[in-house]
């Protein structure tokens, strides 16, 4: 876990007594928006995404969110209802904890504060960068969801920089584009040679992250 890492294992073992084990078929709503926030979850299995609606009820899709993250924090920290839902893209296993827990781990610990701020202004960032670019051309945004989700969920192999190979409407979401011009943009992208798709894994590939990054100027 991200927040967890470089802790000692007692207070690890502590917590862990704390958490229950929740699983969660793929497209099942784990949180939704106005929900009370008592428990914070951390992934141990899947994706997820947090999604919100604009005014005319469409859906946007905020973040993706795997393994070794956490999410239902901000509800916690400012005892409020939840402002987002959170959907599992994949069959997902969770652990979750109280918002009780959560907040007495964080005021044991200044580093547990410090970690999670980093993470939420990390998060913060990602979501700037791509409100910045919602006048850049369609390849550009889709690339950048690319290196987003490279950057944030990417495993590197032999082949280059490998990511979930995501429903075009989960990346249509995402950059805010028709699906049927994420579509268009990917096609054009496999066929220069710029991402292969292995839909047997389903993941999607990237050789190079400098060829991607290039397309964003």
């Amino acid at each position: 876990m991200l927040l967890f890492e470089g802790f000692p294992p007692e207070k690890l073992e502590v917590l862990a007594g704390q958490m229950s084990l929740r699983s969660h078929p793929a497209n099942q709503a784990i949180l939704l928006q106005n929900d009370w926030g008592n428990a914070v979850y951390f992934i141990l299995e899947g994706w997820v995404k947090i999604r919100t609606h604009d005014l005319e009820g469409r859906e946007i899709t905020l973040t993706i969110l795997g393994p070794g993250e956490v999410f239902g924090e901000m509800a916690a920290l400012d005892e409020a209802p939840r402002s987002t839902d959170v959907i599992a893209l994949t069959a997902t296993k969770v652990s979750c904890l109280s918002a009780q827990h959560f907040l007495a781990f964080l005021a044991s610990d200044a580093q547990a504060g410090i970690r999670l701020a980093q993470l939420m202004s990390r998060r913060l960032r990602q979501i700037n960068r791509r409100l910045q670019l919602r006048e850049a051309s369609s390849t550009a945004r889709v690339a950048d969801i690319l290196l987003f989700l490279a950057e944030s969920r990417g495993r590197v192999s032999r082949g280059g920089v490998e990511i979930p190979n995501l429903p075009h409407r989960e990346l249509s979401s995402l950059s805010g584009l028709a699906r049927e011009t994420v579509t268009r943009v990917l096609s054009k992208l496999e066929q220069e040679e710029l991402i292969r798709r292995d839909r047997t894994r389903e993941v999607l590939c990237i050789p190079q992250m400098e060829a991607l990054e290039k397309l964003i100027g």
